[in-house]
């Protein structure tokens, strides 16, 4: 690190030039990069082979559909000559209003199944163009302002699972991912601004930015290179844009606020920067490592949208890291003291009297802040252990808006909310159609089935398509045994899909593997952190309490979005009675490597300040004392960008950005500030142990002989790891 640091500072022009072409080209690609991106999912399953079937010959029908509710005036029915001359029109507008779309309706092939009761309103199926579209807000407004001008004497109502889940916002959508990065970053700001007090709370967001960018760069070529079969999703961009946001700014504040303390010290400009890529930096390269690996261990999950997730995450941490130990050097031994200014005399000394108090206390009373601090995360992990993975229901995203009025007229028409999911069922030859759907007009657990016909439904490979009506919703927690027994009952080759079939095959595919991405990571980071801070003890509490500290944010999750605590404060709905099934594993990759960023930091300081007084007690309250502001810093920092888009209309990214802020303000209040210092005061100096075995396997150099007792001995050669682990 410190030939990196002396090489930076020699070369500052270089390295400034050469970032300035990088941010260029970033510049150049990012508003290309969505393009490059692809929606969908590979994973293996029935429900994924019927649809890759259905996709290459009916597009996007294996998508949910949007439904149109059409009912009849008063005193008449679907049968009376008006009406059906008007649903006529309805489909002969639709189809001018949205050309590309198919639709399923009575009017065109007269099935019983589209008929509400007492026959006085029927429905319209309208199925995307192209595989991984849906019928949103933005679709369903078009289509329900065709139907009512086409139709003025009949009351229209629209609605569509990806409606009702956009949160019953008019014509809505995802949002954009620069309105989400300028609100985390205005969050950041105002937290660099307390910190720093100086122009140098611009620094962190300056580096954030050109790591922003220039992750963008590795995720575009990245597309030419991944296999189709593993895709990079459009979710990457909110991913590299929030997460890269607080990495950076993470990365960037630690070594600044080391830079201010070494310059604080006395040292000359060059001299505390050397100090702090030296001391600062081997945190920095440590963490960005065990966070890499932590997203990208995902790679093992069975899930091309998991997989392109992994594949791309290995950029975010390792971009970060690359920006504070080189530009971020560069700028400050040219312009770090002009930047730093005005300068608060608070901010001057780096220990907070604050956090020594804290640290004093928690040692004192380190047996009940132990206790505190475990049973609050295992009560929330005794919670997480009622989680219901599954799509959320219509009635739980159901609040109140025109969609959830369009669900209202639907049910109160005779049709189950299971119309929203309807099931496509890929028949391989149409002579075979018919039969299929008298054969699933006897099954109890649907409405009935469909044929779909017209010419946006005519094929070149002699097949036909049916669509079955569930009455519970297919692929939520209320979906009981419709696609088992359409299934059952379809027979002649036909391949029941659809987005609830799909969900279902990548649940038991994702949960399959979980147990190995628990494995793969927690075995990479206990022996990486069991080299870098040359002890047993350490890294195997690091990565139980890294476990505990995930369950417990699965808990957070739980209580939020199962059982709707809060929900309704702060987004303005229900309950979803569930969790998304990619929710919990992406979680768990991303919030592994994050949180153990402040463990490094942390241990590093108290690692410093034991090698110093060779004694943990002083240790401990010099590394707190310390590290108390910028850890706290850091997660506020984090939790802004995380905050900010949990206000996507998407319900997974929602999920997502909203249990990983929870849980990064949980792991830096509760476990690193209470439990951190509690359990390093109780383990003493066994914190140290590292035996001769473990040493070689490890591939360490024994160490220095000394005076000291053994476990002396050790503390001061973990002093040293970061530095050796560089």
């Amino acid at each position: 690190m410190e030939r990196l640091a002396t090489w930076v500072t020699r070369h500052r022009l270089t390295v400034g030039l050469l970032w300035l072409v990088v941010t260029a080209v970033g510049v150049v690609l990012a508003p290309s990069l969505s393009g490059r991106l692809q929606s969908g999912n590979h994973v293996s399953g029935p429900g994924f082979t019927a649809n890759t079937a259905i996709a290459a010959h009916y597009g996007g029908a294996a998508s949910d559909p949007g439904v149109l509710i059409l009912n009849a005036p008063p005193g008449r029915t679907v049968d009376a000559q008006p009406v059906k001359q008007e649903l006529v029109r309805v489909d002969a507008t639709l189809a001018k209003a949205a050309p590309n779309l198919r639709l399923v309706s009575y009017a065109a092939n007269g099935d019983a199944a589209l008929v509400g009761a007492n026959r006085a309103g029927t429905i319209v199926l309208a199925y995307p163009p192209n595989v991984g579209d849906d019928v949103g807000p933005a679709q369903m407004d078009q289509l329900t302002a065709a139907a009512k001008q086409a139709a003025p004497d009949l009351s229209v109502h629209g609605t569509s699972y990806h409606a009702l889940e956009a949160g019953n916002t008019s014509g809505g959508g995802n949002g954009s991912v620069l309105s989400e990065l300028i609100v985390g970053a205005l969050g950041a700001l105002l937290v660099l601004a307390w910190v720093f007090g100086s122009f140098l709370a611009l620094l962190p967001l300056i580096m954030a930015l050109i790591s922003v960018l220039t992750m963008q760069i590795f995720i575009y070529g990245l597309t030419y290179l991944v296999p189709s079969s593993s895709p990079i999703n459009p979710a990457v961009q909110y991913i590299v844009a929030l997460l890269g946001l607080g990495l950076s700014i993470d990365y960037s504040l630690l070594v600044v606020t080391r830079w201010r303390e070494e310059r604080g010290a006395g040292k000359t400009n060059d001299e505390a920067v050397l100090a702090a890529v030296k001391r600062a930096g081997h945190s920095v390269w440590f963490s960005g490592v065990v966070a890499s690996l932590g997203l990208f261990a995902l790679v093992v999950i069975p899930n091309s949208m998991v997989r392109g997730i992994g594949i791309s995450g290995l950029f975010i941490p390792s971009t970060a890291t690359l920006v504070a130990l080189t530009l971020l050097p560069a700028i400050l031994s040219k312009a770090g003291p002009r930047l730093d200014w005005p300068r608060r005399a608070s901010r001057r000394n780096p220990v907070s009297g604050f956090w020594t108090a804290w640290s004093v206390g928690v040692i004192k009373h380190r047996v009940l802040a132990a206790v505190v601090g475990l049973g609050l995360l295992v009560g929330l992990a005794a919670t997480a252990t009622t989680i219901n993975i599954a799509q959320p229901t219509t009635q739980a995203m159901a609040s109140a808006g025109s969609y959830t009025d369009g669900l209202h007229a639907l049910e109160t028409d005779g049709f189950p909310s299971g119309t929203l999911t309807a099931v496509p069922i890929y028949v391989p030859h149409a002579a075979d159609a018919p039969a299929v759907v008298d054969s699933l007009a006897t099954v109890s657990s649907l409405r009935g089935a469909a044929l779909a016909t017209g010419t946006r439904w005519s094929s070149t490979d002699g097949s036909a398509l049916v669509v079955a009506v569930p009455r519970t919703e297919v692929g939520s927690s209320h979906g009981g045994t419709a696609l088992a027994d359409i299934r059952a009952a379809a027979g002649h080759g036909a391949l029941a899909g659809g987005d609830g079939a799909q969900k279902i095959d990548e649940t038991k595919a994702t949960y399959g593997s979980f147990p190995l991405l628990f494995a793969v990571v927690a075995l990479f980071t206990f022996l990486l952190l069991a080299r870098g801070m040359r002890s047993l003890v350490l890294p195997a509490k690091a990565v139980l309490l890294n476990m505990l500290s995930v369950a417990a944010t699965y808990g957070v999750l739980v209580l939020v979005f199962q059982h709707g605590i809060g929900m309704q404060t702060l987004w303005g709905t229900s309950s979803y009675g569930a969790i998304d099934s990619l929710v919990p594993v992406l979680i768990f990759g991303f919030l592994f490597g994050v949180s153990m960023d402040y463990e490094v930091f942390i241990l590093a300081r108290i690692r410093e300040g034991h090698d110093r007084s060779r004694s943990t007690r002083e240790g401990i309250i010099e590394g707190v004392s310390r590290t108390g502001r910028l850890v706290t810093s850091a997660a506020l920092i984090l939790f802004f960008a995380l905050a900010s888009l949990s206000t996507a209309n998407d319900v997974t990214v929602r999920e997502i950005a909203a249990g990983l802020a929870a849980g990064v303000v949980l792991d830096a209040v509760v476990v690193r500030m209470l439990l951190l210092p509690a359990l390093v005061a109780l383990f003493g100096e066994w914190n140290w142990w590292l035996p001769d075995g473990a040493r070689r396997l490890l591939r360490l150099e024994p160490p220095a002989p000394s005076r000291t007792p053994q476990l002396e001995r050790e503390p001061a050669e973990a002093g040293r790891a970061m530095e050796d682990a560089g």
